[in-house]
């Protein structure tokens, strides 16, 4: 039977362990971001929920994110509870 030589065997052999190892970060990666997929959708029903525990409390307001000072969103303005970022 005949063979490669065995330069190109260890060659070939380097390059599927590279492969495996790419592979297998890629795939950590993935579980990683879906995670972090499940934290944001987490995250964004706490601030739902948080907004309308704020709403209740204080009616439609808008929010300074810097000093917590607020502002009444007027009754002819249809939007909803927001927070604003104060710009420096």
């Amino acid at each position: 039977m005949a063979k490669i030589t065995k330069e190109q065997l260890e060659k070939i052999q380097d390059q599927q362990k590279k492969l495996q190892g790419i592979l297998t970060d890629v795939g950590v990666i993935e579980v990683r971001k879906h995670e972090a997929l499940h934290a944001q959708v987490a995250v964004s029903q706490e601030i739902e929920e948080t907004k309308k525990e704020l709403e209740k409390e204080y009616g439609s307001i808008n929010i300074n994110m810097q000093d917590g000072t607020y502002t009444k969103i007027e009754e002819n303005d249809d939007s909803e509870l927001s927070v604003v970022k104060s710009e420096d």
